[in-house]
């Protein structure tokens, strides 16, 4: 690992060469990594932008049912310390929307091999060792002048009766969903020209490993001048942490985020992209299972306005737990 000042030079050295790489940088901004040759090795895996260097099919021999996949949630009474303090500041005024997180302890003998392998999902990653990565959620694309963000903000289950209408009329959701997007252009605005929302509150539908699940996004779109090929770390760094997982506004949420959760997120809603030559694709690295003193542990969380009710942020914590191998396959 090098840091993220480093990855972010990187980027914009090899942006200038149009040469092709694979990076990643944590939440906190203080470490990452930079991949110069991503097609020509085997060390780091990924998957972005139909692309990888995944050997195909490997390690997906065996049936789902047979292998264990069980979680030790943290107990409510300590998420609801968390969020305690989350709600403190969202009264000071201090924050509109925090995306707070949890990391569940699992029992599983699924390798973070495997699972990277079984994952079916766009945007993949495998550091062996540390963590693996299923991203559904884009952070930003680049292709020819036009950058474009994604916000993820609303999920529920499509077995729901009208699910589609529930997510979608949902007050709280909605509310949520617009000061993301609001975040976002602001974002986009810090590094690009022509800043608007090409598409709000879409729907996507995800399969996952007890069946299908909604997903909320929008399209935020601006256009990049000059020589922005050789200033790509430049315009990535420029809107991180993503605002998606983070909330608004971003610098007092973050100091929020430090005291609620006690404990470094590390590369777990970090981002990680590749740049082909030409384009760059990118993700927010959430649905993200850690190996840490000898333990998985699976990060998840969700975002919390002054209206949350406790006890529903924490379920949909734990319905966030999940293996995205879809069709059937079962936890």
């Amino acid at each position: 690992m090098i840091t993220a000042n480093e990855v972010r030079a990187c980027m914009n050295e090899a942006g200038s060469r149009r040469q092709p790489f694979l990076f990643g940088v944590d939440f906190e901004l203080s470490e990452g990594f930079f991949v110069s040759d991503p097609l020509g090795q085997q060390e780091i895996l990924f998957e972005a932008g139909g692309v990888t260097n995944s050997p195909a099919e490997e390690g997906t021999s065996g049936k789902v049912s047979e292998k264990m996949f069980s979680l030790n949630p943290v107990a409510y009474e300590v998420y609801r310390e968390k969020f305690a303090v989350v709600r403190e500041g969202l009264a000071r005024g201090d924050s509109f929307l925090l995306n707070l997180t949890v990391a569940t302890r699992l029992d599983t003998d699924w390798t973070l091999e495997e699972i990277f392998h079984r994952a079916r999902s766009p945007y993949r990653l495998l550091v062996p060792g540390r963590f693996v990565c299923f991203s559904p959620e884009i952070f930003v694309r680049v292709d020819e002048g036009m950058i474009s963000s994604y916000p993820m903000k609303g999920t529920i289950d499509a077995s729901v009766p009208d699910a589609e209408r529930v997510i979608l009329e949902d007050y709280k959701e909605r509310s949520e969903h617009n000061t993301i997007v609001d975040l976002i252009r602001n974002d986009l605005n810090r590094v690009a020209e022509h800043v608007g929302v090409r598409r709000f509150r879409y729907i996507d539908r995800l399969q996952v490993s007890r069946g299908e699940i909604l997903q909320v996004s929008s399209e935020v779109t601006g256009r990049l001048t000059g020589d922005y090929y050789s200033r790509l770390g430049d315009v990535v760094f420029g809107m991180l942490p993503a605002g998606s997982i983070s909330g608004a506004p971003k610098p007092s949420t973050l100091h929020i985020i430090a005291r609620a959760e006690g404990e470094r997120r590390g590369f777990y809603t970090g981002v990680f992209g590749y740049f082909d030559g030409k384009k760059l694709d990118s993700a927010v690295m959430i649905r993200y299972i850690e190996e840490r003193d000898g333990h998985y542990y699976f990060r998840s969380g969700g975002g919390i306005t002054i209206n949350s009710d406790c006890r529903a942020e924490y379920e949909e914590v734990l319905a966030k737990v999940y293996l995205p191998f879809g069709n059937g396959d079962s936890k």
